[in-house]
């Protein structure tokens, strides 16, 4: 998988999936500098955890998607105080309504959770990172 940004103005880019085409617009908030005319990249991070979850249920359960009416994923997050601002807690809360047994989707909750979900699992990985500039490895 692969982004491509690009520098808009002030402290706004434009990211483009190398493979999907798909593009997003992010912009630091006005505290921080920015304008706040879009998500800033550390919320585009929640965005992805709530989306990647949402995906998970909806292909666990999707025997079962008629008997749902609605599911929602609320992803509140804190922030370490000083730099590097990082996630120090993260709480996913899934809200679900409809004829459907509960027991279905609470089931593909923690499935999503536990094993499938990329974006949760990322936020709790020790990940290798590469840093080029310039052609030159920093």
């Amino acid at each position: 998988m692969e982004v491509k940004a690009k520098w808009n103005d002030g402290l706004s880019y434009e990211s483009v999936g190398v493979n999907s085409g798909h593009s997003v617009v992010m912009d630091a908030g006005v505290k921080a500098g920015g304008e706040g005319k879009a998500p800033s990249p550390m919320e585009m991070l929640l965005h992805g955890v709530a989306g990647c979850m949402g995906i998970d249920i909806n292909n666990f359960i999707r025997h079962r998607i008629d008997g749902v009416d609605s599911i929602e994923i609320h992803v509140d997050a804190d922030q370490n105080e000083e730099f590097p601002k990082y996630f120090t807690d993260v709480a996913i809360t899934v809200t679900a309504e409809g004829s459907i047994d509960g027991k279905y989707i609470k089931r593909a909750v923690e499935l999503s959770h536990e094993k499938y979900c990329s974006a949760i699992n990322s936020l709790k990985a020790n990940s290798r990172v590469k840093v080029i500039y310039n052609g030159e490895e920093l």
